[in-house]
Formats: C-alpha cells, sequence, structure tokens
C-alpha cells in the first residue's frame, strides 16, 4: 500500500497514520450507502482502484431517484441499488430492506458517504461497529445538516471534517479520523464546503482502513 498524497495536505487531528497503519491482508467488502453526488463515493473507488485501499465495493444503494451517484458507480462497474425512502412507512423498514441487500452481496462494512437519513438499530445492529459515517465538521462540534453553515455563524477560524463509526445518535460514536480546514475571512457556505470536501476525500479511504484494523 502506498502513502496519500494531496493537493492540499490536511491537519490530521487523530491519529498519526503510517503506511503500515493502512495494510491490509485481505480486501474489505464495502456497502456504500450514498443520497447525493457521490463524491465521496468516488474517492473511495478510486483509493481501491489505485491499491491504496484493499477493498472491493460490491453494491451502491442510493435513496433518491436521481442522485449522481448512480453515474459514477456506473463509470466504477458498481451494481447501483435504489431503496427510494419515500417507499416505506418507517425508518425501520427502510433500513431492513436495506440489510437485506447488504447482506445478499456479502458485505462486511456499511460506509455512509453522504447518506442523508437517520439510521436505526436495524441496520446498527446488523453491522455491528461496521457502519462508518463522514460529517463535515470537527465533532462532537456541529452535529446535523448543516454542520458547514454553523461553523461560520459561530465565528470558528477552523472547522473540517470527521469519519466515526455511527451510533443511533446522529454524529455521534467514536471518532476514527478528523482533518482540520481553517476558515477563511471571505469563506461562504459553498467556497468552506469545497475545501472541506477536499479533506473528506482524502481522509475517508484511510479512515476506512483504520477502523477495520480496530483504531477507535
Amino acid at each position: 500500500m502506498t502513502a496519500y498524497s494531496a493537493n492540499s495536505t490536511p491537519s490530521f487531528i487523530s491519529p498519526s497514520v503510517t503506511v503500515e497503519d493502512l495494510y491490509l491482508d485481505s480486501p474489505l467488502r464495502l456497502g456504500v450507502l450514498a443520497s447525493g453526488s457521490g463524491s465521496n463515493f468516488e474517492a473511495i473507488a478510486q483509493a481501491i482502484q489505485s491499491g491504496q485501499l484493499n477493498a472491493t465495493i460490491p453494491v451502491l444503494i442510493y435513496n433518491k431517484p436521481k442522485a449522481k451517484v448512480t453515474e459514477r458507480a456506473k463509470r466504477f462497474d458498481v451494481p447501483a441499488i435504489l431503496h427510494n425512502h419515500r417507499a416505506y412507512q418507517t425508518r425501520e423498514a427502510l433500513d431492513e430492506q436495506i440489510v437485506d441487500t447488504l447482506k445478499s452481496y456479502r458485505v462486511d462494512w456499511v460506509i455512509m458517504a453522504g447518506w442523508m437519513r437517520i439510521v436505526t438499530p436495524v441496520l446498527l445492529n446488523a453491522f455491528p461497529h461496521r457502519v462508518l459515517n463522514i460529517h463535515p465538521s470537527l465533532l462532537p462540534s456541529f452535529p446535523g445538516i448543516h454542520g458547514i453553515e454553523q461553523a461560520l455563524n459561530a465565528g470558528v477560524k477552523v472547522t473540517g471534517c470527521t469519519v466515526h463509526l455511527a451510533q443511533e445518535k446522529v454524529d455521534s460514536g467514536p471518532i476514527i479520523m478528523q482533518a482540520a480546514v481553517p476558515i477563511l475571512p471571505d469563506d461562504t457556505p459553498d467556497s468552506l464546503h469545497q475545501r472541506v470536501q477536499v479533506q473528506e476525500h482524502q481522509i475517508f479511504p484511510q479512515a476506512i482502513a483504520l477502523a477495520a484494523k480496530g483504531f477507535w
């Protein structure tokens, strides 16, 4: 496994990573959940393709019929399956279907890469300590769907992104890895989000390897 290179070097908060830490003897089978454009899905798929992450993606699950992530999945020959959340009466019913699909593809880790749904114990208990989420803030600060805007409104000078093990409480759980991003005086939500995403794409594949090796 090679070391990562980055156009913009992140300030890693936790942990200090070595190439040996990222080495995996056997490939992980990742089931990716995504709701939007899928840039983090692509970052993970590229890391796999380049040999930086020893894994495969047997399946992508998405919940919005027009989600652009399906175009990225097609480029990487990953099956994309729609489970439209509007077709289910409860969150639990949706998660039951998701679990059935993930198990049919023999997934052993679940990766929420921009999954804009609250997960339930149905999913978490099916893959205990094997569901990862990425969030655009330095948790525990600014949880929820507006982490970027919250950071700007609070006037903090630094924000970032966090990969953590998912728990029932939104944006909680053991932190695997974080990267810090300075907030510039002229930042807008869009400009800050773009810079945070650069770091998301860098740390997410690494955090997957770290989580699989028990770094939490």
